[in-house]
């Protein structure tokens, strides 16, 4: 029987190429709700191509506008759509705190989820977890660099294991010296050198924050501590992530730069099905290159190392204060050199809170949003 899926976020990047590897293994699964945000013209033509059962927008406003008889709005409706019976597994391909309690809704009812949103595990990674446990669920990532984490240790003793190896691009501004990272447009911020992504996560990969936010990640999907957890810069974007054993060997995962690949992984797991992307050529490919990442020019990778070994609400604060950070420049009110220094006035203003409850993570959400925000308005 084909697996029935519910994808949030179906019209950012991610849920695109989510309707991407569905649409080229239609006998694998079914589509049995979309959610969306704003772009209610793509998601009409979404809901004519794989009719789904149940629509969601994040505004009631747009409601009227989605051409489907039954529309759920708000967080009521994603949380609506990921307990229903008829959904197997979840995509969670949001950006952000939306995709925070849908998630965890998502778990109780005991579905498998395919996750792409960052915050959720950087945000709440000791709720996420231990609800995981409880309900006796499936997290697969969805995060290329996870995924590869993922399939190298698939197989192995977790405990002959030495060292996590993130791999980043580097981002658009790698080369650039800590003067030019201090005025920088937009525009420029969101020409990724190797990926085609939604904004949110393409600002944060130009400030590395992104990688930050995936050492969390991993720490929380794959249980070892920080210190087991290193970034190496490597520009091609081919090797996805390595694990490191205590022989010595390392294990690495290559491939084009094709989300659609760690999508299909995540989705038919533990299954591999027929190849949908283009294969990699490694001639070529050419030279693959490595390099250390300069904290110092970048120090949101700093700060998120730091804020995920404090632990508690500080990994929320990070959270929240880039998320507000980013759209404020996005909106082009602060300059890019503003937002690692926005998040580090709120880490370090923040009183935290060892073993936050739900409310707790909720509460210390909204006063690291309220505290960017008036550290612009004074």
């Amino acid at each position: 029987m084909p697996q029935r899926i519910a994808i949030l976020g179906s019209t950012g990047s991610i849920g695109r190429q989510t309707l991407d590897v569905i649409r080229a293994l239609p006998d694998h699964f079914t589509v049995v709700a979309l959610a969306a945000g704003r772009n209610v013209t793509l998601l009409n033509e979404q809901i004519r191509e794989v009719h789904p059962a149940l629509v969601a927008v994040s505004e009631a406003a747009d409601a009227s506008r989605v051409a489907h008889p039954n529309v759920v709005t708000g967080e009521a409706g994603l949380v609506e759509i990921v307990t229903r019976p008829d959904v197997d597994l979840v995509v969670v391909a949001t950006s952000g705190k939306a995709g925070f309690v849908p998630t965890l809704a998502a778990i109780e009812a005991r579905k498998a989820i395919a996750i792409a949103n960052k915050e959720v595990l950087v945000m709440a990674g000791a709720l996420v977890m231990e609800a995981v446990e409880k309900y006796g669920v499936e997290l697969r990532p969805i995060d290329s660099e996870h995924s590869a984490l993922w399939q190298c240790l698939r197989g192995e003793d977790g405990d002959t294991v030495a060292k996590l190896i993130l791999t980043s691009s580097g981002g658009p501004f790698r080369t650039y010296s800590a003067e030019q990272l201090h005025d920088l447009s937009p525009a420029a911020a969101l020409k990724h050198p190797t990926w085609v992504m939604g904004q949110k996560i393409t600002i944060d990969s130009a400030t590395l924050m992104n990688k930050g936010f995936e050492i969390i990640e991993a720490h929380w999907l794959f249980g070892k501590p920080y210190e087991q957890i290193d970034v190496i810069v490597h520009p091609q974007s081919i090797i996805h992530s390595m694990v490191q054993y205590v022989d010595g060997a390392i294990k690495a995962q290559l491939s084009a730069p094709d989300m659609r690949l760690a999508i299909q992984y995540a989705l038919n797991y533990p299954a591999r099905t027929a190849q949908i992307c283009n294969p990699l050529d490694l001639i070529a490919a050419r030279a693959l290159t490595f390099e250390a990442p300069d904290t110092t020019r970048f120090p949101c990778l700093r700060l998120a190392r730091e804020a995920g070994i404090a632990g508690g609400t500080y990994p929320t604060v990070l959270c929240a204060a880039d998320e507000e950070a980013v759209g404020l420049y996005l909106a082009e009110r602060i300059k890019f050199s503003d937002i690692p220094r926005l998040v580090e006035h709120a880490l370090n203003a923040h009183t935290g809170v060892d073993n936050p409850t739900f409310e707790a993570i909720l509460e210390v959400d909204a006063w690291a949003r309220a505290y960017v925000q008036a550290q612009i308005t004074q």
